[in-house]
């Protein structure tokens, strides 16, 4: 009898899906990573306009369709200031297809990924998928990944290292400084540095930095997408920017698993990225607003937790038994070990909704913290 493969059993249903599954069916819901604003309308139309033209009947280019990979390639050159060439860009399903091929094009069976921990649970669980090892660098007290941490685990078998900024689960927005060493870790070791981006126009202290923008070498890719910018999480639509040679391997992976993105999702993405950006302005202070009612209150009930500087979470330690009466009372946050080992102890919750429900949320909150005295 076939069995099941060592890679698939290797991992399980997220912790986060977990908590989902166990919660009420009226709870108020602060694990998800899901924007509370509707995807900008010249997006939406833009994919009405193709579908309704008959452009979004066919396959795309494997890579996808041109326009979009140029404006995604201006978008660098604008934010970054490095120029990408639309050819060095592949549309993928969403930021996690993105991650899968960068890990699949350069990890082999044995070799280790570093990862953050606490870090996005996609990392442990897509590092396994290749047949590689994941090896957890635990965060300093602010949640930010030190690169002398980074630098001091690597060794002969180290493919690839993932920073994360603004952070999942975190909320930590790395500095310049740091970025500019995990540059120089990458370009030094000749390891391949994945950063994933995806929460790079939510920062609300300071600015975005990407290691891409300091590397020597090619050994710099990039993940980002769509869903958290714009709000468009169900439209799957991310990318992968890198060099010529390492596209191309990646392509090598997304033309069987995927073929391209979703026609109708490259269309409005393409329109996202054009577009007017007020939208993304309006979350972005609607979110800094959020996190600042949460760690007023987070403070008043005596809870410890790093500001977070950027994306739209916050994981301030709590007491035991804190994840589970939350959710008997109707909260869905979720345990920090979901993350990690080193997320134990802590909870992530998400700020990614209404202000009211938020109040509602952070009193039951409140409440838990007195009862666990």
């Amino acid at each position: 009898m076939t069995e099941f493969s060592t890679r698939v059993e290797s991992i399980s249903i997220s912790g986060i899906r977990e908590v989902f599954e166990a919660a009420g069916e009226n709870a108020i819901n602060l694990g998800l990573g899901q924007p509370d604003f509707p995807a900008p309308g010249h997006a939406r139309r833009a994919a009405v306009d193709a579908i309704e033209a008959g452009d979004a009947d066919a396959y795309t280019e494997n890579k996808g369709i041109e326009p979009l990979r140029a404006a995604i390639a201006e978008r660098h050159a604008r934010e970054q200031g490095v120029d990408v060439d639309a050819g060095d860009v592949i549309a993928t399903a969403g930021g996690s297809e993105a991650l899968h091929l960068a890990l699949e094009a350069h990890v082999d069976a044995g070799d280790e990924v570093l990862i953050p921990d606490p870090g996005f649970v996609s990392y442990d669980a897509l590092t396994k998928l290749t047949g590689g090892t994941a090896v957890p660098v635990p965060l300093r007290d602010d949640l930010t990944l030190d690169p002398a941490a980074v630098e001091a685990a690597i060794t002969d078998d180290t493919a690839a290292f993932v920073v994360n900024s603004p952070g999942n689960p975190t909320g930590a927005v790395s500095p310049q400084e740091d970025v500019r060493e995990f540059a120089r870790i990458a370009d030094d070791h000749d390891v391949v540095c994945i950063s994933d981006e995806v929460y790079e126009r939510f920062v609300f202290d300071g600015d975005h930095h990407s290691p891409l923008t300091y590397a020597d070498t090619d050994n710099v890719v990039v993940v980002n997408g769509c869903s958290k910018t714009y709000s468009m999480t169900g439209w799957r639509l991310g990318w992968v920017t890198a060099s010529t040679p390492r596209i191309e391997r990646m392509l090598r992976v997304h033309q069987y698993v995927q073929a391209c993105a979703s026609a109708p999702a490259q269309y409005a993405a393409e329109a996202a990225l054009t577009g007017p950006q007020d939208h993304v302005d309006e979350m972005a202070d609607t979110f800094e607003k959020r996190r600042d009612l949460v760690l007023d209150r987070l403070e008043e009930m005596g809870l410890d937790v790093p500001t977070p500087e950027g994306a739209f979470y916050a994981m301030p330690e709590v007491p035991d038994g804190f994840v589970d009466a939350c959710l008997d009372r109707g909260v869905i946050v979720v345990p920090g070990e979901a993350f990690g080992d080193a997320g134990a102890g802590h909870a992530r919750l998400s700020y990614a909704t209404d202000t009211a429900t938020l109040e509602e949320a952070l009193d039951v909150m409140a409440g838990v913290v007195v009862d666990l005295g």
